[in-house]
């Protein structure tokens, strides 16, 4: 009977839990206050203090904490090392800057304004300037703002209190009374996290391509489904053996793999777990809620929450002014970053562990996290409507009459003379672009341009790239460019690609993706206006005709021949102005019978110096 009981909790508890979300999640959905807040909504309810389906969400809470691992994983896998670099100035300064200045602002706050010990103030004001990397990137993904100015300062603040954990980790350490934690000791833990760190880099950086190559000439695709799962949790596992963020780890796999070329099939392997648990995730941090706390103490539960809501939006949103950050882009970050973070819990159980605070301190601050989580998605909403709008420049996404056979990405000088061919031709466009006032200025001309962005996996969809008999991607930039090829090549493999290419660099790199047809955007025009001025120093134009096909046809064999060898393969093939010739060098007419020695100070030394050895001997 035990058994067949616990058999029966097994599949009822799953079932609870899905039966929740698909209930609530739509619901909350239809009334705009996004999926999160009715996965919190369906936690407070199937939890402990109302319906108390369940009695212990924490032990779900510690499984679901790995949808955010897994969500971080795939943030790093879409984000190179080179990017990443490029965003040291957003993560490193403007995300210190953020966390100094709200956790002064929150626990000055708390000490001053509800007279809380200053014990409490500092690791609750500490804890309180971290913020929810899971709910944050969950909004920006349902949003589409991942890519956009105030979603990368965001996701660099968040990076960067990841960071900060071993620090706000030592700063409960030395706050707490009579601590046993020595210098020798915090030495040797700061040690392991360093190590753990170098040990998942390397391992990412030489042993995963490798291993995946192995795996894949398998064919055995539930392995490699077991393979990307085993890196996730494996990076995950040294970092929390380590003291680190089991999601720090996770980020740090997928960045070393984001290079790689099986970075789509990993996030397609992935990305059905995430989604499962970071729905879970919700759930459970709903169920965590402690109603009793909030009745019981609600004025310092309600002063809090006010206290933590002004204070992290004004310095979110000075940080964000101080880096150069417009009014709406601070305003909409500081929205963004107004709530506590699941850390938090964290740092209020190791406080009150080791006596920095109290239980009751610790169960009011994580009422207050908590509530901050749930009223995120509402403060969001709300700063939309005021933040500034951008006016006429604001242009609807809308392709309900897309019908093009051809899809066109980017409108820019490029795109319009490529354009004219195809439309000349009577071919059925689909220009997609999100430079507003571009597409303002095309429409006064009588062009229909839909406002996009290409590397927006449902903006592709929405024009109709899945039924295009041809997508030419014409955006400025390389990055972009590659962006919008990966995505398209990863998610309509059998789509024709005619892409326009920066540079010889990028040439090579979108033939080694094997596009249907590149072309770098200033070749034909140069060679144009080569032939021309060889007409205008008198050439025929014939004569200049054929020299231009011969400097097009042996560009062609050095591009061969750097695809074979590397891009400093076929310098043979390149014209170059012909070296002038040598001064001729004096020789006898009849070679001497010994070879001659050039006499300096430093021979004629040496000479006397065996002549004396010579004659001692």
């Amino acid at each position: 009977m035990a058994a067949e009981a616990s058999a029966t909790a097994l599949v009822t508890s799953p079932l609870v839990l899905l039966a929740a979300a698909v209930v609530a999640v739509p619901i909350f959905k239809r009334l705009g206050l996004g999926s999160v807040v009715g996965y919190l909504a369906a936690g407070v309810a199937i939890g402990p203090q109302v319906l108390a389906l369940f009695g212990d969400p924490g032990a779900i809470l510690h499984v679901a904490e790995l949808g955010v691992v897994m969500f971080l994983f795939l943030i790093g896998l879409e984000l190179e090392p080179q990017r990443l670099w490029s965003m040291r100035r957003n993560i490193f300064g403007l995300g210190s800057v953020q966390i100094l200045a709200a956790g002064l602002g929150v626990g000055a706050a708390l000490y001053y304004g509800l007279g809380t010990p200053w014990r409490v103030a500092v690791i609750v004001g500490a804890g309180l300037a971290l913020s929810s990397t899971a709910i944050v990137m969950q909004m920006l993904e349902e949003r589409g703002e991942t890519r956009t100015p105030a979603g990368e300062k965001a996701f660099a603040i968040l990076l960067m209190q990841d960071l900060a954990i071993v620090p706000l980790l030592a700063l409960v350490t030395l706050v707490a009374p009579q601590t046993g934690e020595t210098g020798d000791g915090f030495l040797l833990a700061a040690g392991k996290m360093v190590g753990a760190v170098v040990v998942v880099v390397v391992a990412g950086r030489y042993l995963l391509n490798p291993m995946f190559r192995f795996l894949a000439a398998a064919e055995a695709r539930e392995i490699m489904t077991a393979a990307a799962l085993m890196i996730v949790l494996g990076a995950a596992a040294a970092m929390a053996l380590a003291g680190l963020s089991m999601a720090m780890g996770a980020f740090l796999a997928g960045v070393m793999l984001a290079e790689s070329n099986f970075r789509h099939q990993l996030a397609a392997d992935v990305e059905p777990f995430r989604g499962i648990l970071m729905g879970l995730f919700f759930l459970s941090v709903g169920m965590t809620v402690d109603l009793s706390v909030i009745t019981a103490d609600w004025r310092l539960v309600l002063g809090g929450l006010i206290a933590l809501l002004m204070a992290k939006f004004v310095t979110v949103h000075l940080a964000v002014r101080l880096f150069g950050g417009g009014r709406g882009e601070a305003m909409q970050v500081s929205a963004l970053l107004i709530q506590g973070g699941e850390f938090g819990f964290v740092l209020y159980q190791s406080a009150a562990v080791s006596g920095a605070i109290t239980e009751r301190s610790a169960s009011i601050a994580v009422a207050v996290t908590t509530l901050s989580m749930a009223l995120t998605p509402l403060v969001v909403a709300a700063i939309d409507r005021l933040r500034p709008k951008p006016g006429e420049d604001s242009i609807e996404e809308d392709f309900s009459d897309v019908r093009g056979s051809v899809l066109l990405v980017g409108f820019g000088r490029f795109g319009q003379i490529v354009s004219q061919l195809l439309l000349a031709n009577g071919t059925e466009v689909t220009i997609i672009d999100n430079d507003t006032e571009m597409i303002r200025s095309a429409a006064r001309f009588g062009f229909r341009i839909y406002y996009g962005d290409g590397t927006r996996l449902d903006v592709l969809r929405a024009a109709g790239a899945e039924r295009a008999e041809l997508i030419v991607v014409a955006t400025d930039g390389r990055e972009t460019t590659d962006r919008v090829v990966d995505l398209i090549q990863a998610e309509f493999p059998n789509a024709r690609l005619f892409v326009r290419a920066f540079d010889r660099g990028h040439t090579l790199s979108l033939k080694a993706r094997n596009v249907e047809f590149e072309i770098r955007e200033t070749y034909e025009s140069a060679l144009a206006f080569g032939r021309a001025t060889l007409i205008g120093l008198g050439l025929d134009p014939d004569a200049a005709s054929d020299l231009a096909e011969q400097v097009r046809q042996r560009d062609r064999t050095r591009l061969a021949l750097q695809e074979a060898g590397g891009i400093m393969a076929g310098r043979g093939a390149m014209l170059t102005e012909p070296s002038k010739p040598a001064e001729p060098t004096p020789e006898p007419l009849i070679e001497p019978k010994r070879p001659s020695r050039a006499l300096t100070i430093e021979t004629e030394s040496v000479a006397r110096t065996e002549k004396v050895a010579s004659g001692s001997r």
